[in-house]
C-alpha cells in the first residue's frame, strides 16, 4: 500500500498544483468584485459625510445662544466637525473660491453668521435632515434663519448608491455561484487522477473513513494554499490601484480587507473540502469497470 500511495503523490502532485492554481484564480476574481464591492459602499458613505450642513443665524443673534446651538448640535452622536462661522470668517471662505470684486459695490459684508457642520452617512436622508431642522427651529425659535443642505445632492448620492449596490450585489451571487461551480469542477479534474488509488485502496480493505481522512486534510491544506496566494494577488493588486489612484487610499478600510480576506479562506477551504470529500464519496461507490 506504500507504493500505491508514492505512486499517487507523484501522479496527484501537479494535478494538485493545477488545482490551487485554478482555485487562486478564481478566488483572486471573486476578491476583486469584494472589494470593488466594499469602496462602493464607502464611496457613498464618503461623498455623504462630505455634505455640508448650514444654519444660517438671523443678525444680532447672542452669543451665548449661538454658543447654546453649537454645544447642542456638538451633542448629537450623527453629528461631526461643528463649527461656528462668524461674518469675517465666512467672507475670507467667499474671497478664496469667488470673485471679490463685490468690495466695488458693498460697504459692508452681507454674508450671515451661521453654524457648519457634517452628518454621520448612515443619517444623510432627507427624512432625517428635515427631522434635525424642525428640532433646531423649535429648540431655539428666531435664533436661525435657515436651515439648509443640498437636498438633490443627497437623493441623488443614495439613489445612485442604492442603485450600484444592488448591481454589485446580483454580481456578486451570480460570481459566488461561478466559483462554486470552478472550484468544485477544478477539484473534481483533480480527484479524477486519484480514482484507481481510492477504489485500490477499499478493495484491499480500508474504511471509507480511512481513505477519506488523509484526503481531506490535503484538501484543507490546498484549500489554504490556494486562499494565501489569492489573497497575496488581491493586496498587491489593490496596493498598486492605490498608487495609481490615490483617490482609492482615502477608501482604505482594513478592516473590511481582513473580512474579506475571512471570506476568501472560509469559501476556498469549505469548498475545496467539499469537493474532494463528495469526490471520493463518488468513487467509493463506483464499481471497478466504471472508473475506466
Amino acid at each position: 500500500m506504500a507504493q500505491f500511495g508514492k505512486a499517487s503523490s507523484k501522479r496527484g502532485k501537479p494535478t494538485y498544483a493545477y488545482a490551487i492554481i485554478g482555485v487562486s484564480l478564481v478566488l483572486f476574481l471573486f476578491g476583486i468584485v469584494g472589494w470593488f464591492f466594499l469602496n462602493l459602499r464607502k464611496t457613498g458613505d464618503y461623498v455623504k459625510e462630505n455634505i455640508q450642513v448650514h444654519a444660517w443665524l438671523n443678525p444680532n443673534s447672542p452669543k451665548k445662544k449661538i454658543d447654546s446651538l453649537k454645544n447642542y448640535i456638538s451633542s448629537i452622536p450623527y453629528a461631526k466637525d461643528v463649527k461656528y462661522v462668524t461674518k469675517e470668517m465666512a467672507i475670507e471662505i467667499w474671497n478664496k473660491d469667488n470673485d471679490t470684486t463685490w468690495k466695488k459695490f458693498l460697504d459692508e459684508n452681507p454674508l450671515p453668521e451661521s453654524i457648519d457642520f457634517y452628518i454621520k452617512a448612515d443619517h444623510v436622508q432627507k427624512d432625517s435632515l428635515d427631522l434635525l431642522s424642525l428640532d433646531l427651529l423649535n429648540r431655539f425659535p428666531g435664533l436661525i434663519n435657515e436651515f439648509q443642505f443640498p437636498t438633490d445632492t443627497i437623493t441623488q448620492v443614495s439613489k445612485f448608491v442604492k442603485t450600484a449596490a444592488y448591481i454589485f450585489l446580483i454580481a456578486a451571487i451570480i460570481l459566488t455561484v461561478l466559483v462554486v461551480f470552478s472550484i468544485d469542477n477544478t477539484i473534481r479534474l483533480a480527484m479524477y487522477s486519484n480514482r484507481f488509488l481510492i477504489k485500490t485502496m477499499q478493495m484491499v480493505g480500508a474504511t471509507r473513513w480511512f481513505i477519506a481522512r488523509p484526503i481531506n486534510k490535503r484538501a484543507i491544506l490546498n484549500g489554504l494554499i490556494a486562499s494565501c496566494i489569492a489573497i497575496v494577488a488581491l493586496w498587491f493588486t489593490v496596493m498598486l490601484i492605490e498608487s495609481l489612484t490615490p483617490s482609492f487610499k482615502v477608501l482604505h478600510d482594513n478592516t473590511s480587507m481582513i473580512l474579506l480576506f475571512l471570506v476568501i479562506i472560509v469559501l476556498g477551504i469549505s469548498i475545496t473540502l467539499i469537493s474532494t470529500h463528495r469526490s471520493v464519496i463518488k468513487y467509493l461507490r463506483m464499481k471497478l469497470d466504471d472508473l475506466y
